[in-house]
């Protein structure tokens, strides 16, 4: 394993680790309004949410790696403390990474990158009109990080007001994951496209309490073929199936299969009774696999 010390890299070489190795990073697309009415437009990676009540988000422009400068986004909040956290999707990527272009001061990147400016309801920056979620925010503090190149500056931004494109709502008003087509930004050029076909659902163990891996059966745990993913959804469960439950499943066609197979052959029909728990845990059924592991 490669080990580093930050303090033994330059910053250009600790951004590259960084930002490769933390990713994907979700998109704030900022707008932003200096005193003097100049709008801003830019996107940046160092973003998240990070409370619900009240309602926080926080992202970082940081400190210009080359020459130690601030960026005008920065500069217009300090100014004016409001600002528009505009959500990216594919559709508007291209435009956006053109929108981090370092126009000279005043540069209105609306216009440079082709977006449409739309009049918000509670702030006096602008939202994008393309954006499939822009939120208007008050920013409540800036926090720097140090005064060197690449230190950051938290931007503390509560949000006051929510407009949300309805093509990406579900039937039940809420925001369908698949039809929202987001964007994230990986290192150096790279970005990554969430699609319904690399979307995954893992059930959280918040609603139940689960019995934790150190709970599984040590054969089944330092299982060859069973992972470390496999063993989370396993010890995920509230409590084992029951001697009936397990002998009623033994009537599963491939259960059964394998059972009959390996008759005296017990080596065998681990493995075999492993690779189909593990099917069946890819499957998303757990308390199959469950049956299957303790037949």
């Amino acid at each position: 394993m490669l080990s580093l010390n930050p303090s033994d890299l330059t910053t250009l070489e600790l951004q590259n680790y960084l930002q490769y190795a933390i990713a994907p990073r979700p998109i704030c697309f900022v707008s932003t309004i200096d005193k003097k009415g100049n709008v801003n437009l830019s996107p940046f990676s160092f973003f998240n949410l990070f409370s619900t009540n009240p309602p926080v988000c926080i992202f970082s422009p940081a400190r210009r790696v080359r020459d130690n400068t601030t960026k005008h986004s920065l500069e217009n909040i300090l100014e004016v403390p409001e600002c528009v956290v505009n959500i990216v999707n594919y559709d508007m990527v291209r435009q956006t990474s053109l929108a981090s272009v370092e126009y000279p001061k005043g540069v209105n990147e609306f216009i440079k990158a082709g977006f449409t400016q739309l009049k918000s309801e509670l702030v006096r920056p602008p939202r994008v009109a393309e954006s499939p979620v822009q939120m208007e925010c008050i920013v409540k503090q800036v926090i720097p990080l140090g005064e060197n190149s690449g230190a950051g500056n938290l931007v503390i931004a509560e949000i006051k007001r929510i407009h949300i494109q309805r093509k990406i709502l579900d039937d039940k008003g809420k925001i369908d994951q698949a039809k929202i087509d987001l964007v994230a930004r990986l290192g150096g050029d790279w970005y990554c496209r969430v699609t319904k076909e690399n979307l995954f659902q893992i059930e959280k163990p918040v609603r139940t309490l689960g019995i934790g891996v150190d709970s599984i059966p040590i054969a089944i745990r330092n299982s060859t073929i069973l992972t470390g993913n496999n063993l989370g959804q396993l010890g995920n469960v509230e409590y084992l199936p029951s001697d009936e439950e397990i002998t009623q499943f033994q009537s599963d066609p491939e259960l059964k299969q394998i059972l009959d197979a390996t008759i005296g052959d017990y080596t065998n029909r681990e493995r075999e009774l492993h690779q189909y728990a593990r099917k069946l845990l890819d499957d998303g059924k757990v308390a199959e696999a469950w049956k299957t592991l303790l037949s």
